[in-house]
């Protein structure tokens, strides 16, 4: 049996915050503002699993009005997520994102993020992939305000 699952998450960026996707920090001058460090990549792949497993969503678990998570580490929320996943008997068979900001550039962050998700999901970096996109100046994304990510994930049982 196969299922696909879907993840979004949008961001604020905001200075002072760090720019985080995958648990890997990447040097600019705003990042992510959340109840959790606000890494908006493992918040989507997150969602994606918990979807395509029908096991909830990651507000549902990890609510931000639970003060146990302000500020907890976005990839240790994954790997509880992905624990739970494993645990219905799925894994990880493909995981494509799409990382949406004016700046900074991901592309020369995207091997190790990959690298980082791999490690966290049990799988391998071959199975992983994300691009880098601009919303070419439209709305509060393209303003350099915000940042948006879709995850699409395919698990096996």
């Amino acid at each position: 049996m196969i299922k696909i699952g879907l993840g979004y998450d949008l961001h604020r960026l905001k200075r002072g915050r760090r720019f985080l996707l995958g648990g890997i920090e990447i040097p600019f001058h705003k990042g992510e503002l959340g109840h959790s460090d606000g890494d908006a990549l493992a918040h989507a792949v997150s969602d994606a699993l918990l979807g395509a497993s029908a096991l909830g969503d990651i507000g549902e678990l990890f609510p931000p009005s639970d003060p146990q998570f302000k500020d907890a580490d976005s990839m240790e929320l994954l790997r509880n997520a992905f624990l739970r996943v494993k645990q219905a008997g799925w894994r990880l068979s493909s995981l494509d994102c799409v990382i949406i900001c004016e700046a900074p550039k991901i592309l020369p962050f995207r091997d190790v993020i990959r690298n980082s998700l791999a490690a966290a999901l049990e799988a391998s970096a071959e199975n992983i992939f994300l691009k880098g996109k601009t919303a070419e100046g439209l709305g509060q994304v393209g303003k350099g305000n915000a940042i948006e990510v879709y995850a699409v994930c395919l698990l096996e049982k």
